[in-house]
């Protein structure tokens, strides 16, 4: 299947011969992560856990049933949520005195505990996560890792905070861990604030970090940050007691990523020949694949073994010594991803080299023996550095500046003035087909007009088609 020319088909083909989930569970949108996902999910998670321990987070399990009750206490909540969620109604036989409810997100479940732990001043900042669980009832068609009914692994930090000034302290930490992770992921993005009719169900504001396919050249939103100031601190009784001695709702964020991170390495990083993986999260970095031949198969075999030995205890390997032809190992660990794969035949070992191959390239590499532990691991710090760099370049040249409206191209992510009007910005998504993304964080030096309304504006907008 080519990815140029269907991208939706061979998204779906990719991910089920690379063998991360089986999508036949019987109930629509809930899949079996299957072994070799599960350990690229676990890296990537891994990751997320270093960040959260480096910036002083920890880490806490809530239950996944919320009462109805708590979840009503936010009618912007309710609204943003309520006919996306699962019910239950017995315990066995018996009606429940209270409906519960599988959590959609968190807020209603962790901050009635918030208002119990936060007293005082000196208990806050307070920054607590997990990843779990959590469901929301997709009506529309739904996608692998994009648009599910259970996300298995959505981290959620959920911060609280003196003041307005330290969420927003917060929110520009979020931003750089995410920096962090966007090079173990090889995946760079743009921050945009969402305009206010598209942001979080109760927030102030909510910032998008959007990474680009370029095959289909829409956007995909791969985390999102929200400020929500004192909203939910009113609904819950978040409050403490300041240095005065007054009681203060406290100012909350959340900072959201789920396995839709998964969905993006494999739409940004594969080809037409399966997943390309970033180093850093590949389950096996290396595979060592011995090229038996007849009456030599016994010392080959032994050699791969030594081989593999040197470099386990470096990077992530893999031996197959499967009864199968080289040419169908090779097929399999491409579809994998696996980023280096070694060759090791009789040619190798009377020559004392090995042969190296890049997923990502088609260059094979003969070095000599006594070096490929130290080539092998400069050549993984290649591949990564490489991913990040053609995403990153794919993502520049997917932006278009355009001054009107028939200078827009067919896909892509358009970049214009906009005057901050709504009438303006959704006479836009309905003129360009395509979702507003918001404006830049961290703001653009930018003078223009407005592109619907042309009053003159030194606001930029982002809008896109997205997943």
């Amino acid at each position: 299947m080519e990815k140029e020319s269907n991208f939706a088909e061979w998204y779906i083909e990719a991910i089920d011969r690379a063998g991360i989930v089986d999508r036949r569970y019987p109930v629509k949108g809930m899949n079996v992560w299957m072994p070799y996902g599960l350990r690229l999910m676990r890296l990537i998670n891994g990751f997320m856990r270093d960040e959260m321990a480096r910036t002083g987070h920890e880490e806490v399990q809530f239950p996944v049933l919320v009462p109805e009750d708590q979840f009503q206490k936010e009618a912007d909540h309710i609204k943003g949520f309520g006919a996306n969620v699962y019910w239950v109604t017995h315990g066995g036989l018996n009606p429940l005195d209270v409906r519960l409810l599988l959590r959609p997100t968190s807020e209603a479940a962790m901050y009635s505990l918030y208002s119990l732990w936060i007293r005082a001043h000196t208990d806050l900042p307070l920054r607590l996560y997990q990843i779990a669980p959590v469901f929301r009832y997709e009506t529309r068609q739904t996608r692998t890792f994009i648009r599910v009914r259970e996300l298995s692994f959505f981290f959620e930090s959920h911060t609280a905070h003196e003041n307005f000034d330290g969420a927003e302290e917060q929110i520009r930490e979020d931003l750089e861990i995410w920096e962090h992770l966007a090079r173990k992921y090889a995946l760079p993005a743009l921050f945009n604030k969402r305009p206010d009719w598209d942001k979080f169900a109760g927030a102030h504001y909510t910032v998008g970090v959007d990474a680009y396919v370029a095959a289909p050249g829409r956007a995909m939103q791969v985390a999102s940050i929200h400020q929500y100031r004192d909203n939910f601190a009113r609904v819950y009784d978040v409050t403490f007691e300041d240095r005065r001695g007054e009681r203060q709702y406290a100012h909350q964020t959340t900072y959201g990523i789920s396995e839709r991170v998964l969905g993006a390495e494999v739409a940004i990083h594969g080809d037409d020949r399966g997943l390309i993986l970033p180093p850093e999260i590949a389950p096996i970095q290396v595979v060592v694949i011995p090229i038996l031949a007849k009456g030599a198969k016994g010392r080959i075999l032994a050699e791969a073994r030594a081989f593999e030995g040197e470099i386990a205890d470096k990077v992530r390997t893999e031996l197959d010594v499967r009864e199968m032809r080289p040419g169908a190992k090779f097929y399999e660990w491409e579809r994998k991803g696996v980023p280096l794969r070694v060759e090791l035949g009789l040619d190798e070992i009377e020559g004392d080299h090995v042969t190296l191959v890049r997923r990502d390239g088609t260059r094979r590499r003969k070095v000599s023996r006594a070096d490929a532990p130290k080539r092998i691991q400069a050549m993984l710090d290649r591949i990564q550095r490489d991913l990040y760099r053609k995403a990153e370049r794919e993502l520049r040249e997917g932006i278009h500046t355009i001054d009107a409206y028939g200078d827009a191209p067919p896909k892509g992510i358009i970049r214009a003035g906009w005057c901050g009007k709504e009438s303006c910005g959704l006479a836009m998504e309905d003129k360009l087909n395509r979702g507003m993304l918001g404006t830049p964080y961290f703001g653009e030096e930018f003078r223009g007009r407005c592109l619907e309304c042309g009053d003159a504006t030194d606001t930029v907008a982002y809008a896109a088609n997205s997943y």
